[in-house]
């Protein structure tokens, strides 16, 4: 295989192994064809108001300031005097679009829409919006024209700012806040001239939807512990105040009227969300209005966190919900059907109705999940070959007509308590029946992958051997067993496609399950390598093989660690910082190894300090200086490496200040694979490592704080923010890639070799994190796990690419066309 070929194939093989983590991870949970299904009792409102303060914590809202008074007054005195509150648990990702869209929806959205900045609809979905029969909102361009673009009809208006307001270095962002509450009451006025506006407000099923983003935008600029978000905070409270007053005017105090604050997100200390801490992923939710519970006085509550004490609401029941529950809540209080995609469980407490009204309720909600469920079944088990199809056995179909009798029956026997219990019975049942068949192929998947995986590092390790070193004679295999193997691997890749044919399966399922198939091929084709290699580790002293084994699987697992606890890279400094003594190398080079070890123990102090931007009192200026230690350490280790190779007596090449880069890729020049230079490659794998954890990118959405890219560009705008961070966090990479590309030079190396045991090395922690990957626990588990295989699978691939990009630096000689300058007299 030509290098062209190899890198190609290496890059393709790569890009799938990447993508398909989103395939079986993230792949889209909606499902299309359901009826809708609505409550048959009359609802207790007419009109519902969702207040959503885009980027407010929970206990921002809940906790006293202090003077101890609340953040908040009119809120507080809501939720003391009129009305439910509790915490909506949010998911990850904590981003503004899946927020809202758990909110109004009733489900948490696939990561496919990151791809359009978390902006776009990836896949169209029913909303209580889309169920109303007119829908008012106001607020951000970001949010709200995705609720009207997937409305059936003409029934959702939307009034919005234009997108350049929402700049991040503007002096008060609660001017967004202020426009919608302004633009509301101009429009509430307005309808008293005009008579269609005025009807169409007077209608049942309305939905009236005010998105304030300013508490986001000066949470991002200024932090949630500052001024401006806090007094953000009392904006919102005074606006609401006089919302709700002018809507209660408005129509009478007719008591028809449900209102609800909630938060789409939370933000961590240092202003920024995505991941799963808790302070992203609590956010306040408090309702009041029609058909809505009045305060419950309790003695005592039991949850597992302290709020409640430091809030000074112990007395007042606190009613937790998940996200999506806020959905059917909406559609239950105005009588609406619930959205077909709702995943939500209808919170009952919040309820304040008969007992009949909340069991028909609740029933309606089970029958809605149980719907999806049956869509879900039905579509695996077309696609499934009908041996093959294991069904969820919870929810056969007889079990599911008997629920539906079941609750019925105690419906008509006025058995309400009884009715509710079967029905969260069944709506628990039904989610874990959608989970099962959406996960249905996931462990087939992961095998196809994994066998793909092995096949190719096995295939890199196999080319190494055979091509960089002396260990195997180079025996070609006779043509007769090349074609029989040809012909075999193509017969059983045939056997596969015909499989997945007959099964209507996804292209990706092609991709997925064939790839292993040329991989292996590969493979067994240098069976006679193989043998090779086995005899020759079998002439080998057991304990040298075995001790090379466990430093090398050492050497990785260090790697590994280093994505959960960064002070891992700490020790791995410390450790290269005593490199020299260990092998003696100080003896002949006193002063570039004394150099060496001063930066290696002054590199080792980043990973122990606090991560930027995380602690107020952190300046950046630790972040510049970790660029200028890293260029310092990367010279000292090209000086360093050039005295190993004359240490073993591998080379007489001249020093370093007089070695011509320009023509080091001489074919001559290079020299076979020695064991030291595995140690060369993890070096390198372990400072690229370093230069991206360095100062604290954890891998973790959220690690990349945006407020150094706010002296360039203030407006939102995800991609563009994107790639100024992308290129900050690139600069350590270039260094340690053109370091690496010079060692390769001086040690008379060719680059294509080293970079195999490096590919090597990475493909092996990929695999791990593979393996790693969780799909249960908590949220901030399972995003990190996801977080953690992407990050290196890229890591592959950029490394592949910096790769040619620290060639074109290291070798290539800029010519700059000289003139002759004139001095005029």
């Amino acid at each position: 295989m030509g290098i062209p070929v190899f890198i190609l194939a290496g890059l393709l093989v790569h890009c799938v192994f990447l993508v398909s983590i989103f395939d079986i991870y993230f792949s889209s949970p909606l499902v299309h064809g359901m009826s809708p299904q609505q409550t048959p009792l009359p609802p207790p409102a007419k009109r519902v108001v969702l207040f959503v303060a885009d980027g407010l914590r929970a206990d921002s809202l809940y906790e006293l300031n202090s003077n101890n008074r609340p953040q908040a007054p009119y809120l507080r005195g809501i939720l003391e005097n009129n009305g439910s509150w509790g915490i909506s648990h949010t998911r990850v990702p904590t981003e503004s679009r899946p927020g809202h869209v758990a909110l109004i929806a009733g489900f948490y959205e696939d990561v496919s829409a990151v791809a359009k900045g978390w902006k776009e609809n990836p896949v169209e979905f029913d909303s209580v919006f889309n169920e109303s029969k007119y829908t008012w909102s106001w607020g951000s361009p970001d949010i709200l024209p995705m609720f009207a673009k997937g409305a059936t009809g003409d029934h959702v208006y939307t009034f919005c700012y234009t997108a350049e307001s929402e700049d991040f270095g503007a002096q008060d962002a609660a001017e967004l806040d202020m426009w919608v509450f302004d633009h509301v009451k101009s429009f509430f006025n307005s309808s008293r001239s005009n008579q269609t506006l005025f009807s169409a407000l007077n209608e049942e099923k309305v939905v009236l939807f005010l998105h304030l983003l300013g508490i986001d935008t000066n949470g991002h600029a200024h932090r949630p512990n500052s001024r401006e978000y806090k007094e953000n905070i009392k904006k919102v409270d005074e606006g609401v105040k006089e919302i709700v007053s002018m809507i209660d005017n408005f129509y009478g105090n007719d008591g028809k009227t449900a209102f609800i604050l909630t938060s789409d997100h939370g933000m961590t200390d240092w202003g920024s969300h995505g991941a799963g801490h808790p302070s992203e992923t609590l956010t306040p939710l408090i309702v009041w209005g029609a058909g809505v519970n009045y305060p419950q006085k309790v003695t005592s509550q039991l949850f597992e966190d302290n709020f409640l004490k430091e809030w000074k609401l112990e007395n007042l029941k606190r009613l937790d919900v998940n996200q999506a529950d806020i959905a059917p809540l909406m559609a239950s209080l105005i009588g609406v059907p619930f959205p077909l995609n709702s995943v939500g469980t209808l919170p009952l407490e919040y309820l304040n109705n008969t007992a009949h009204f909340k069991a028909e309720s609740i029933f309606t909600n089970a029958v809605q999940i149980l719907e999806q469920f049956k869509v879900k079944m039905s579509q695996k088990k077309e696609t499934t070959l009908s041996f093959l199809f294991t069904p969820f056995k919870p929810l056969s179909d007889s079990e599911q007509i008997n629920f539906l009798k079941k609750t019925r029956l105690y419906i008509q026997q006025q058995k309400y308590d009884e009715a509710v219990s079967l029905c969260k019975t069944l709506i628990n049942l039904a989610l874990e029946g959608l989970s099962y068949y959406h996960t249905y192929d996931r462990l087939f998947l992961g095998l196809s992958i994994a066998v793909g995986f092995v096949g190719w590092t096995t295939y890199v390790i196999l080319v190494i051997i055979k091509t960089h070193t002396n260990l195997t004679k180079t025996v070609q295999i006779n043509n007769k067993e090349s074609t029989v193997l040809f012909y075999g691997f193509a017969f059983v890749g045939m056997i596969i496609a015909f499989f997945l044919l007959i099964q209507t399966c996804p292209w990706t399922y092609y991709v997925y399950c064939l790839l292993p198939v040329p991989v292996w091929y590969a493979v067994v084709r240098e069976l006679r390598v193989i043998q090779d290699l086995a005899t020759n580790l079998l002439s080998l002293h057991m304990g040298q093989s075995i001790g090379f084994f466990l430093v090398c699987t050492l050497g990785t697992e260090i790697l590994v660690f280093s994505f959960f606890y960064r002070s891992t890279l700490t020790v791995g400094l410390l450790v290269f910082a005593a490199w020299p003594v260990i092998t003696q190398l100080w003896v002949q080079a006193k002063t570039t190894a004394l150099i060496w070890t001063l930066l290696c123990v002054l590199l080792a102090i980043f990973p122990l300090m606090p991560v930027v931007g995380r602690e107020p009192n952190i300046p950046l200026v630790y972040e510049a200086l970790f660029p200028l230690v890293l260029s310092g350490l990367m010279f000292a280790w090209i000086n360093m490496e050039q005295e190993a190779l004359q240490h073993y007596g591998l080379s007489h090449k001249p020093k370093l200040a007089v070695f011509n880069f320009a023509y080091a890729t001489d074919i001559t020049q290079f020299r076979q694979l020695h064991l030291d230079d595995v140690r060369r490659s993890f070096f390198f794998v372990f400072f690229i490592v370093t230069a991206f954890f360095g100062t604290g990118n954890i891998a973790s959405v959220n690690s990349f704080d945006p407020a150094s890219v706010y002296c360039f560009l203030t407006v939102f705008s995800p991609f563009m923010m994107g790639g100024l961070l992308v290129l900050k966090v690139v600069i350590p990479f270039v260094l340690v890639s053109c370091a690496f590309e010079a060692v390769q030079g001086t040690t008379q190396l060719s680059s294509k070799s080293l970079f195999l045991i490096v590919l090597v090395i990475s493909d092996i922690m990929a695999l791990h994190f593979f393996f790693l990957v969780k799909d249960y626990g908590s949220w901030l588990d399972i995003g990190t796990s996801i977080s953690h295989y992407v990050l290196v699978m890229s890591l592959t691939i950029f490394m592949m690419l910096m790769n040619g990009l620290a060639q074109l630096l290291t070798t290539k000689r800029l010519e700059l066309p000289r003139r002759t300058k004139h001095h005029s007299t």
